[in-house]
């Protein structure tokens, strides 16, 4: 609109865009696709702030731009974009669960290991 101000303006592709780069890259996006999905139904699905709950990297790759840039920005998008968006991160929650939480061991196992070496 102006050099302060963004209007993004996002269609069904755009969405698609994104559940295909958080299901080829989601180890990367695992967190994300779990705020979405568990977020977006108390947005009413098209009211969904991708920086209300630190979700908008997904959000910033599709766009491949940051457009916190700008002092301020609108997004359009037709109905379609969120609720095609949701159904991609609901068939992505289960996994992306089981990443998280075999991250999570894996992190706690590494710091008892090393706390173990550190006091051996």
């Amino acid at each position: 609109m102006n050099e302060t101000t963004l209007r993004l303006t996002l269609g069904l592709e755009d969405a698609v865009s994104m559940i295909q780069i958080a299901q080829r890259e989601q180890a990367a996006y695992a967190q994300e696709i779990i705020s979405i999905y568990e977020k977006m139904p108390v947005f009413e699905f098209n009211h969904f702030c991708f920086y209300a709950y630190d979700s908008a990297r997904l959000f910033e790759r599709v766009l491949e731009m940051d457009p916190k840039t700008y002092f301020s920005f609108s997004l359009d998008a037709p109905d379609s974009f969120f609720y095609a968006l949701y159904g991609g991160m609901a068939a992505l929650y289960e996994s992306s669960l089981k990443l998280v939480q075999q991250t999570s061991t894996v992190t706690a196992a590494v710091s008892t290991e090393t706390d173990v070496n550190v006091h051996a």
